[in-house]
């Protein structure tokens, strides 16, 4: 056969072959498409071969080649397996190991949420009571942030919207520092965390009731529901890592505590991570929705409930398909 007959016959399928690898070299997939893409790499390789004995020219014979090196390279290509792996782990694995630690959770659950209402309610009915924890400078700060007048709620009430990106960092650091403290402080034999996650009760038990108490409770309420399923959330669990990690250096059991304590630490992790995730999320949301006055208080409180059922949804149902715990 002629090379210019032989170059009539397959340039149609050449030019579909083209189009196909193009679109997987973009990370685009093939789908339904995938198995003729097989079947034209290996009819592309004969037609090379068969090019090739023919002696046909080469420019035919360099297009071939290097037609046949990309489907080559994209037919044999590893596949990416770390968004599959993320996926996974976000809709299993990281629930289940939050689920496998439900009974640290539930104590360090106790000791932050018990002294948080049991203070706001003190301190509602008690209103000198907030100055035993809260200095005055503070509490007029608190006051400030959450005035009813104010065109942005929050520490950063003063700037505008333009700023939010900086409300974002301020946020993402904070909460990273109060989780990172509650967590480390299990080092100290689980005292550290005991004590963090009873302060941190403490102190928004306190605000809570003095803003509540003078009138606040919309504009302060309304600020806290919808960051705070994720960040509260993230304080339990940091507090539950702690405690695990205080309970491994307390009882050992057979192992060293050295050993015990890098046990745990690797049981923590599936913990550890829901705290990043979650402290993230709760930045974002403080920034950009929490702080805004633009939406009326019902849409702030039907979001902000919206968002604790879908977090408590999360780590309660989901994975529970999966063989594991």
């Amino acid at each position: 056969m002629k090379q210019a007959a032989f170059e009539a016959r397959h340039a149609g399928e050449w030019q579909a072959l083209e189009q196909q690898l193009t679109r997987l070299e973009q990370g685009q997939r093939l789908g339904a498409e995938a198995g003729a893409f097989a079947a034209a790499y290996r009819r592309l390789c004969q037609q090379l071969a068969l090019a090739e004995a023919r002696g046909y020219g080469d420019s035919l014979v360099e297009r071939l080649q290097r037609l046949c090196l990309r489907a080559h390279q994209q037919f044999y290509r590893p596949p990416s397996r770390f968004g599959p792996q993320l996926l996974g782990f976000l809709l299993g694995g990281l629930p289940r190991q939050v689920r496998a630690a439900w009974r640290s959770i539930l104590l360090a659950s106790l000791l932050f949420y018990g002294p948080l209402l049991g203070m706001a309610l003190l301190v509602y009915l008690n209103p000198e009571l907030v100055y035993s924890l809260l200095s005055s400078e503070r509490v007029a700060e608190l006051e400030r942030m959450y005035d009813p007048d104010a065109s942005r709620l929050g520490p950063f009430s003063t700037r505008g919207s333009g700023d939010d990106w900086l409300m974002f960092g301020f946020y993402i650091l904070n909460n990273l520092g109060v989780a990172f403290q509650t967590f480390a402080g299990g080092l100290l034999l689980g005292l550290g965390a005991l004590f963090f996650l009873l302060h941190n009760g403490l102190n928004i038990g306190a605000m809570s009731g003095h803003l509540i108490g003078i009138g606040y409770t919309d504009t302060f309420c309304s600020f806290v529901i919808g960051h705070g399923a994720f960040e509260l959330t993230a304080i339990t669990f940091a507090g539950a890592a702690g405690l695990q990690l205080g309970g491994a250096l307390l009882l050992p059991g057979r192992h060293t505590r050295i050993g015990a304590l890098r046990r745990r630490a690797r049981e923590c992790v599936g913990l550890l991570g829901a705290v990043i995730g979650l402290l993230l999320i709760a930045a974002f949301v403080e920034a950009y929705w929490s702080s805004t006055t633009r939406f009326s208080v019902e849409a702030k409180y039907a979001v902000g409930a919206l968002l604790w059922l879908l977090v408590g949804l999360y780590f309660l149902r989901v994975g529970r398909h999966g063989t594991q715990p």
